[in-house]
């Protein structure tokens, strides 16, 4: 009498397993490590031309808002309610809108933009602030908390005091400060795969 075990297969067993996926990234090192150096050298020249850089950043947001439009749009073709159909609609022309006009007037979309993050920061500012005063009985972790709720508050005060002058570089200073981060958050994962695969 033969027994069929029904008993999964081991994990390593399946096409699509880590460790393949792993040895993949590992044959690609050197594709991640200049993907990391293009990004970073990205991120110095948005530094060095940071009005180019904040029209570039409104750009992209346009693009955002046209497609998030567009979707919009059509999710309300999909919906029965007469109701919902004028509400989604109108989001979804609103949206492509708001997309068309950074790309015909980016400098006062960046305006708009740069006010609104500055108010942001502002806000989480004091909302982390409270945060941390909350939770100050922890110990030392609540000083680290409240450091960087008053650089987000003092970063999104200087924002709004200069405003609207700091909406023709801000959005710029901010696009290029992350491409360096994520330039060399990809920098470090090429060189780690590469240090594996030796």
């Amino acid at each position: 009498m033969s027994v069929t075990s029904n008993s999964p297969a081991p994990p390593n067993s399946g096409g699509g397993s880590l460790g393949e996926g792993l040895k993949a990234l590992h044959a690609k090192w050197g594709w991640i490590v200049a993907l990391g150096i293009i990004f970073m050298i990205a991120g110095v020249i948005a530094l060095g031309s940071v009005v180019m850089a904040t029209v570039s950043a409104i750009f992209v947001i346009g693009v955002m808002m046209i497609m998030a439009g567009v979707t919009e749009i059509i999710t309300a073709f999909n919906v029965k309610d007469w109701g919902k159909f004028a509400l989604w609609l109108l989001l979804g022309v609103l949206y492509v809108a708001a997309g068309v006009i950074c790309f015909f007037r980016p400098f006062e979309a960046a305006a708009i933009v740069t006010l609104m993050l500055g108010i942001a920061l502002m806000i989480g500012g004091l909302v982390r602030g409270f945060l941390a005063w909350s939770v100050r009985e922890a110990g030392k972790p609540w000083g680290w908390v409240a450091v960087s709720a008053l650089i987000t508050l003092l970063l999104g005060i200087i924002i709004v005091a200069k405003w609207p002058y700091s909406s023709a570089y801000t959005l710029g200073i901010f696009l290029g400060i992350d491409l360096i981060f994520v330039g060399s958050s990809w920098l470090g994962i090429g060189l780690a795969l590469k240090k594996r695969a030796a």
